[in-house]
């Protein structure tokens, strides 16, 4: 990922603060098992009217999926995208796009093994920071 320059907030200040704050302890960990927080960049119109083009998420690698949830998943040929987990089956994790018209899930691409589950979405760092809204009404159940 390219380096951005990002107008800061109050709200995306603090947020940097509370979840960016490297610790000694957190330090260790990222040494021994690699990062557990990062930042997507969602690209598409997939996941309207919750995310749009260009927001910038905070990513937390190694959480519990759990439905409802928006992640970044791997779909089985190796694209990345951000998703809502809709449900787990036999298969694997069922994706779901909030937008209906645009995008894929796994209703076109199929189920989404428990491992290419890669982070659940935090909150959304820029450009209207805060915790993302519910799954919309016309999300497909």
């Amino acid at each position: 990922m390219r380096d951005v320059d990002v107008p800061t907030t109050r709200i995306s200040r603090a947020l940097a603060r509370m979840f960016l704050r490297p610790r000694r302890r957190d330090q260790a960990l990222a040494e021994r098992y690699g990062p557990r927080f990062g930042m997507a960049v969602v690209r598409g119109r997939s996941m309207t009217p919750t995310l749009q083009d260009g927001d910038r998420l905070l990513i937390h690698y190694g959480s519990v999926p759990r439905p409802g949830a928006v992640a970044v998943v791997r779909f089985s040929d190796g694209v990345v995208a951000v998703k809502r987990l809709d449900h787990l089956a036999a298969e694997g994790w069922w994706v779901a796009r909030d937008n209906l018209f645009e995008g894929r899930d796994s209703w076109s691409a199929g189920a989404i093994a428990p491992s290419d589950v890669l982070a659940l979405v935090v909150v959304r760092l820029w450009p209207r920071p805060g915790h993302l809204p519910p799954p919309p009404c016309s999300v497909r159940r």
